[in-house]
């Protein structure tokens, strides 16, 4: 594994998303919240905004990250689940793993409009395991064993870079567990994970057209550090 730590993080996030600058980033989140609930695409949305901020393009990320319209919220709000006991979910592996890894670094997180935790990091078809690989893993099949499910499938890009060896290091982790579980790798994962009855994943294209969700990364954060300094940016907060 490799001796990085900090996963998703530079060194100018201190900057970007100090104490300092989230009074500015929470005016943006204001103007871009009322103009995706005008019927402005996200992507030029946070350009025009973030142009007249002079944000950073992690602001900007982050903005498109956190802010959602209206309409979009309260449709992934009424397809949430609490209570998974007994039923099947379906994990957008890398999208909650990247998430957890990031929270047992002690990195930055986003709180996010419709509920979710979100972060920065990108994959760009790369990956490596790390030293909170496993502590990640570890707390996410102790936290669907809680939740008492039947199944989990946690399905990893194929295209990824060792997406083979995290699927391994799962199973090797998960050997005494009380679930059914299988490791797919499959491309796209997106496409497929929009089909299934229950999800777990942030990603809002998922979100947006799965039947039903499962907040899953924000639960084992929970479950396994408790409270978590995560940044919010939302309107109003």
């Amino acid at each position: 594994m490799t001796k990085q730590a900090k996963r998703g993080f530079l060194p100018t996030d201190e900057r970007d998303f100090g104490e300092k600058n989230l009074p500015k980033l929470r005016r943006a989140a204001e103007e871009v919240y009322f103009l995706l609930n005008h019927g402005y695409p996200v992507t030029s949305t946070t350009r025009f905004i973030g142009d007249h901020y002079l944000l950073s393009e992690r602001q900007r990320l982050a903005l498109a990250r956190t802010v959602s319209p209206e309409k979009s919220i309260l449709s992934r709000m009424s397809r949430e689940l609490t209570d998974i006991a007994g039923k099947t979910v379906y994990i957008d592996g890398f999208n909650v793993i990247i998430g957890l890894e990031i929270a047992f670094s002690g990195s930055m997180l986003f709180r996010c409009m419709d509920g979710t935790i979100r972060d920065l990091a990108g994959l760009h078809g790369t990956y490596r395991l790390i030293p909170q690989t496993d502590q990640a893993i570890t707390a996410l099949l102790a936290t669907l064993e809680k939740l008492r499910v039947s199944r989990a499938v946690i399905y990893l890009d194929q295209p990824v870079s060792n997406s083979g060896r995290l699927r391994g290091r799962i199973f090797e982790l998960a050997e005494n567990i009380g679930f059914a579980l299988d490791v797919v790798t499959e491309n796209p994962v997106d496409a497929i994970l929009k089909t299934k009855p229950l999800v777990a994943s942030a990603d809002a294209i998922i979100l947006d057209e799965c039947r039903n969700w499962f907040n899953l990364a924000a639960r084992v954060i929970s479950d396994n550090i408790g409270e978590y300094d995560y940044i919010d940016i939302s309107p109003g907060c």
